[in-house]
């Protein structure tokens, strides 16, 4: 029997149907598409890193497409116009399979997302893919359709197929990426670099039980998110657009899921924003300044009670500052494991997800390096950024010697060299010292597979995926309104372009290193060490065998503990007490420089660092721990005052 839903009380936000907001002519002339194209052309032909391997991959030519599409709107030859247009270009776009690498679209679009008034999830059941309604938006009410309900078809399409029409809309890189894009947007559908849906309502068949079936009609709705609550604009702070690594449509459908269905976060963010003092009510959670980047927490598992941090996004205005907030998270939890939960997280500040991975490894830090493509436009760019350049954090300099030889060896890509700091990413070095697993999925992208790529090629711990792949998003991206910044008038071909519209391309892209050390993260991701498929308690009990597991692999690992502290001074140096676990050994450093070697055993060592070593004016104690087989294990840095 069709039902429609019921509805209590309305959603906060402000909201219209779907045909009553867009239905209205597009404001694009020929003009400005034919210069929209042209921009379009320029960026991919001349700048866009992942050109050469995307050709190849996937059997595309996109700025041939380009080419042809500017003809056609030169000769008036059945050239597309308003809707059509824009989703011939966003078709253009997403035959790369570069989520970075995007035209997004101009107003009305840009500002709205349509949406449906519930979220699906995927668990297995007995290998089955099962899709479960696993969130609503408060006040939508209805006697059958509800949390734990699964649904079967959509608009009269079994759901596993919908998944994957939807997921073709998206240019995920791999078949798990584009899995989980279209899964994630199914019904929440932000017009940033997409369409908006074809049809106006949806015919959902559903199970509430047993064999029995329901129908539900639901209309698309549309709203705009609050202003300031998404960061997918590339521009917004020219300080660390050269830095950026993100999925921008990922990270507006998290914040437009945050607006709908967790307005509570959006509001604790804005109480931490104006400085008032963070709390949480729920049980357990640790208070922090950034409630919608960290959630933290103890979780008790059948193996075992460990520490639990969720990281929902790189999106930080600041390195050190997100670090920072990390670590005092990272104290206040159980030291003897921690689940490093990076599901879901679309990228940000290449800073600051590399920064954060000497917390977790004794290993010295090596950043990803990043290569340019060897081009005319390139080489013009990386002049203009030579030395102090356009901005005074971007030196480019680097980079432009390579390119400039590339004109006699025919070279493809640039020199590869880091874009974050490699002092900064080991000033402060290893902080957890039990063991890690980091638990990944196919929505983990760009400065999220950046982590995830350290985190295997460092040596850090276990990944366990719930897919089998990362994003493979390896790239800096950066906007169009960005290179034009950088350009200036060096190219008069770059302009303004029209109705709030955008481009964004991979300008340069990462390398892996470690046993991987030259292998592109592109297009090939991070496999995991293990898969575990995500079960009904996981989606509708707050991931309950997906943490068990985890807990099971932390059990099965040891744990150390390495503490230092100044126990007294006197003229013969200063007396250091180690509180260790589990190490044999610890040499202790002064500034770089050995100082002495201590037998330990567990429980509290103390030795004397002579005064002859520069204690005077020493600002660093640095102790390595040595495992009873004597690989070095762990490592902890912290300052030691004259």
């Amino acid at each position: 029997m069709s039902q429609t839903a019921k509805r209590g009380k309305k959603a906060k936000a402000p909201k219209t149907g779907l045909a009553d907001d867009l239905g209205r002519t597009d404001p694009f002339g020929r003009g400005e598409r034919l210069f929209v194209v042209e921009q379009a052309q320029i960026l991919l032909e001349e700048a866009y890193v992942h050109l050469p391997m995307k050709r190849v991959m996937h059997a595309i030519d996109p700025v041939q497409r380009l080419r042809l599409l500017r003809h056609r709107i030169r000769h008036d030859e059945d050239a597309p116009v308003g809707a059509a247009f824009h989703h011939e270009l966003t078709e253009i776009f997403t035959s790369n399979r570069d989520l970075h690498t995007a035209y997004t679209l101009p107003e009305p679009y840009c500002r709205m997302t349509a949406y449906l008034p519930f979220f699906v999830e995927v668990c297995y059941e007995d290998e089955r893919p099962t899709y479960v309604v696993t969130k609503l938006i408060p006040g939508f009410e209805h006697p059958t359709f509800r949390p734990g309900v699964e649904v079967l078809y959509w608009n009269g399409i079994p759901i596993d197929r919908a998944v994957e029409i939807n997921g073709e809309r998206n240019a995920g890189s791999n078949r798990a990426a584009r899995h989980a894009c279209g899964l994630n947007a199914l019904t929440i559908r932000p017009m940033l670099s997409i369409l908006p849906p074809d049809e106006a309502w949806v015919h959902i068949v559903y199970r509430t039980g047993g064999e029995a079936t329901e129908r539900i009609r639901l209309d698309w709705e549309v709203f705009s998110p609050p202003p300031g609550s998404s960061s997918a604009s590339l521009d917004d702070f020219e300080a660390i657009s050269a830095a950026l690594a993100f999925d921008v449509q990922t990270d507006a459908v998290h914040h437009a899921k945050k607006a709908l269905f967790a307005p509570s976060a959006v509001e604790a963010e804005r109480r931490a924003a104006s400085g008032e003092r963070p709390s949480n009510s729920e049980e357990g959670i640790l208070p922090t300044t950034m409630p919608t980047v960290f959630r933290a927490k103890p979780v008790r598992t059948r193996f075992g009670t460990f520490g639990y941090l969720r990281v929902f996004t790189f999106g930080v205005r600041s390195a050190p500052e997100f670090i920072a907030e990390a670590l005092h998270l990272i104290d206040e939890l159980p030291s003897e494991g921690l689940i490093l939960d990076m599901r879901g997280n679309p990228g940000g500040l290449i800073p600051a997800s590399e920064g954060l991975l000497q917390t977790l490894t004794p290993r010295h830090i090596e950043p990803a390096p990043f290569q340019f493509v060897s081009s005319s436009f390139t080489r013009a760019l990386c002049e203009r950024c030579a030395g102090e350049g356009a901005l005074p954090d971007l030196d480019l300099t680097p980079w432009l010697h390579s390119i400039e030889r590339a004109v006699r060896t025919g070279a493809t890509y640039s020199n590869a060299f880091a874009i974050s700091n490699p002092e900064q990413c080991n000033a402060i070095g290893q902080r957890v010292h039990g063991p890690v697993v980091l638990i990944t999925d196919a929505l983990c992208y760009s400065a999220t597979d950046l982590f995830a790529a350290g985190f295997r090629d460092h040596g850090a711990g276990t990944i366990l995926g719930c897919s089998a792949n990362t994003g493979a998003g390896g790239a800096n991206v950066w906007s169009h309104d960005f290179v034009r910044l950088l350009m200036g008038r060096s190219d008069a071909r770059l302009g303004l372009l029209p109705g709030g519209a955008g481009i964004n391309v991979s300008i340069r892209r990462s390398l892996r290193v470690g046993p991987h050390a030259g292998t592109p993260l592109e297009d090939l991701g991070v496999i995991p060490d293990e898969i575990h498929r995500m079960t009904r308690r996981d989606v509708l009990e707050g991931n309950a065998d997906l943490l068990d597991r985890a807990g099971q692999i932390l059990a099965g690992k040891r744990s150390f503990r390495l503490a230092l502290g100044v126990a007294s001074r006197s003229a013969e140096g200063v007396a250091i007490r180690l509180d260790t676990k589990n190490l044999s050994l610890v040499d202790l450093y002064v500034d770089g420089h050995p100082a002495v070697s201590v037998s330990t055993k567990d429980g509290v060592n103390e030795c004397v660092v002579p005064g002859g070593v520069g204690l005077g004016n020493a600002a660093l104690l640095e102790a390595r721990g040595f495992d009873l087989e004597g690989e070095h294990v762990v490592s902890r840095k912290q300052p030691l005052e004259p």
